[in-house]
């Protein structure tokens, strides 16, 4: 009992140390903050934003508690080996043992998210997902990748939501763009980006021949900017001027119409719809942040060009996983030389073994 007691004192104290380098309590403080936010008042007015909160503090909760309930396992573990370390009661011993392998196993397998350190792994994902070289069968296979991700992200506790799909003209799809949120999501699927290569028999080919198809996932974090667009006075330039055009008698009889300037970009919002100066320059400010906005998210996205997949037509040699169906099974990354025979199993989102083999590629043998 002795040595199972430091097992598991061991394993209490490394748990401790993950959540501080993890930072969970400032995932608790942004929890904290989002569900605040949905106790206000006018939280569904916007139903679009509404849904965005609830999407993200759902994920954050599964995270935080997913930790929390594996210290907690792991604490009343020990708590009970300590009180029970002089009974003689095999029976005993083996519930604590059990207890301590499968909070053993489930830190082990949460080991992955220590080393996801990059600047945006810890963000939400944007999957996409384009059929390549090999006609219908290259459609069918993106379908499947997509089944295959979307069975993941379920697996890990993510909520999925589909963007956009293209159909196939006879089966599969052209393409689709969907969304994986929760926390690390980006971080885990970085390396799924890239050509996908599958060998198998043709479901589609009459002769039933063995035939090879390409599909591109390329993948991307979800940015948000939670703080809210704030101008500063000094880089605008407000000009009033008599309105002109219809409007009523007296529009033209006073300086109710307003240009600004944001002097940083030049652009430039004018107003003169509404009777009454303050209501055209509220106007224009709600739409000057409006393009600011705009123009923020364009400029981050064209930051971001270099997270996207190399610029590699989906086709023959230029994959990073063959995944083999005919004659054998088996599912071989390029780059990091991870493989299983378990390929249905990876068709169905069990990927964890090619994310981990990738993650440790890019941070070296010795981490």
């Amino acid at each position: 009992m002795q040595d199972l007691i430091r097992q598991l004192e061991t394993l209490v104290t490394g748990i401790n140390t993950a959540i501080t380098q993890l930072n969970i309590e400032a995932d608790r403080k942004i929890a904290s903050d989002l569900r605040k936010r949905t106790l206000d008042a006018d939280f569904w007015s916007d139903t679009a934003a509404a849904s965005d909160v609830s999407r993200r503090l759902a994920a954050l909760d599964r995270h935080i508690d997913s930790w929390d309930n594996l210290l907690a396992d792991a604490t009343e573990a020990l708590e009970l080996a300590r009180l029970e370390q002089n009974a003689s009661d095999t029976d005993v011993t083996a519930e604590i043992r059990s207890l301590y392998e499968k909070a053993q196993a489930e830190y082990d397998r949460r080991q992955f998210e220590l080393k996801l350190s990059g600047p945006h792994d810890r963000s939400s994902a944007i999957v996409e997902i384009h059929a390549g070289t090999g006609g219908t069968d290259a459609q069918d296979w993106a379908e499947m990748l997509e089944r295959m991700y979307l069975r993941w992200a379920e697996r890990e506790g993510f909520s999925a939501e589909i963007a956009s799909v293209s159909a196939g003209e006879e089966a599969g799809i052209k393409s689709a763009t969907f969304e994986v949120n929760g926390p690390y999501a980006y971080g885990k699927l970085k390396g799924e980006a890239g050509v996908h290569r599958l060998v198998r028999l043709s479901p589609y080919n009459s002769d039933n021949l063995r035939q090879t198809s390409f599909a591109l996932v390329e993948v991307l974090p979800q940015i948000e900017n939670e703080a809210e667009l704030e101008i500063d006075a000094k880089d605008l330039r407000i000009d009033v001027y008599r309105s002109g055009g219809h409007g009523g008698q007296s529009v033209n009889t006073t300086d109710s119409a307003v240009r600004i300037t944001h002097l940083p970009t030049g652009l430039v919002v004018a107003i003169q719809n509404e009777r009454s100066q303050l209501q055209n320059k509220e106007k224009a400010m709600g739409i000057l942040k409006s393009r600011l906005a705009t123009m923020m998210e364009a400029q981050a996205k064209a930051n971001l060009t270099e997270l996207r997949a190399s610029d590699k037509s989906a086709e023959w040699g230029s994959q990073i996983r063959n995944y083999v169906l005919h004659p054998y099974t088996k599912v071989k990354d390029v780059r990091t030389g991870a493989e299983t025979n378990q390929a249905q199993d990876v068709l169905d989102g069990d990927l964890e073994l090619f994310m981990e083999a990738y993650l440790q590629s890019q941070i070296g043998p010795q981490n």
